[in-house]
């Protein structure tokens, strides 16, 4: 069995072609396909977050708007990059957010990856501290956000408040209670995956990972999952660990779905450089008739070894569209892989 969610990028453009031609058209799109993708059975509505683009970039107004509308949902995101981040501010955000949604956030995080802009944090009034790169500034602040979600007073309260205090150090409100057990890591690489295990994340792998080995892409992320969930196992941690992976998959079951995603059928790994000194493996996408695609999906180990998979969708083609792509899935080629 396996937990599968959506994960959307909230592209949007004055396209021709396009449902989602403004801002507005991504976001209330995007609040009506979690409430139908939980009417089907969807487990879960995962939202990216970029900065500097005609994209989602604020996500918390969005999930507590979800929140709202649903009952059942994982919300969540896939990632947040903390190098943009208050890390303190973001604890009430996420705190508001988890309340109103009744403790139903799963939140990705990580360093970030390359952005629309260069240095683009520097923007929001953040730069790295002496020796640190911005990599280690992201780290830096994602386990300042982790640690105080923990809801232990860290800050001295005031001899004279406005209202009274309770005794002791005081921790930022509102605390969302249980939230801290459903933090996530964005891993690049095998030693971040190490690295999130050791502090006590969840693993989020996405459908890009650093080349370690020259393997075939799911083989290579099968293999940092392994890392991960054996680093998690040394560190001793009292919870079972949650690991996610994307995917671009569509059902091909009309002649609209070959349409749009027909070419797709013959995708192959491909490599690139996602930074100047970064060689980078893309996963492939899998676009095929419901037999196939099973075929297909049963050989990808890294899907495998992760409780939950995010399907990666094209939300500029509109709520209806994409209800139709989830729905696909769930009927002809979930059941048959045991995900049902």
């Amino acid at each position: 069995m396996k937990k599968i969610g959506f994960l959307s990028f909230g592209h949007w453009a004055n396209h021709s072609a396009y449902s989602t031609q403004t801002a507005s058209d991504t976001l209330l799109q995007s609040i009506d396909l979690a409430v139908a993708a939980e009417e089907i059975g969807i487990d879960g509505a995962y939202f990216r977050v970029h900065h500097f683009a005609n994209q989602l970039a604020s996500p918390f107004p969005l999930l507590a708007a979800i929140g709202a509308k649903t009952s059942r949902i994982e919300i969540g995101t896939g990632v947040i990059d903390m190098r943009y981040e208050n890390p303190l501010y973001m604890i009430e955000d996420a705190g508001a957010a988890d309340l109103i949604a009744g403790g139903r956030l799963q939140l990705g995080i990580s360093r970030g990856s390359p952005e629309q802009v260069i240095d683009g944090w520097r923007y929001f009034g953040y730069e790295p501290t002496e020796g640190e790169t911005d990599a280690d500034m992201g780290r830096r602040k994602g386990l300042e956000f982790f640690e105080k979600l923990a809801g232990i007073g860290f800050a001295q309260p005031n001899p004279n408040p406005m209202f009274p205090n309770p005794p002791g150090l005081l921790r930022l409100e509102p605390h969302p209670a249980g939230l801290r057990d459903r933090i996530w890591w964005g891993a690049g690489s095998n030693a971040t995956a190490v690295w999130a295990a050791e502090h006590g994340m969840n693993l989020q792998s996405s459908t890009l990972k650093f080349d370690e080995s020259g393997k075939p892409f799911h083989i290579q992320q099968a293999e940092q999952i392994r890392l991960y969930k054996e680093a998690w196992k040394k560190a001793g941690h009292q919870r079972d660990p949650r690991v996610s992976v994307s995917r671009s998959i569509f059902a091909l079951v009309n002649d609209q779905d070959r349409y749009y995603f027909g070419q797709e059928a013959n995708r192959v790994d491909k490599i690139g450089m996602i930074e100047p000194d970064k060689r980078a493996i893309f996963g492939r996408s899998y676009a095929a008739a419901p037999d196939q695609l099973i075929k297909e999906l049963a050989e990808d180990e890294a899907i495998q070894e992760a409780d939950t998979l995010l399907l990666t969708i094209p939300n500029t083609l509109g709520v209806d569209y994409n209800l139709h792509v989830l729905s696909s899935i769930l009927k002809y080629v979930a059941p048959e892989l045991g995900w049902r």
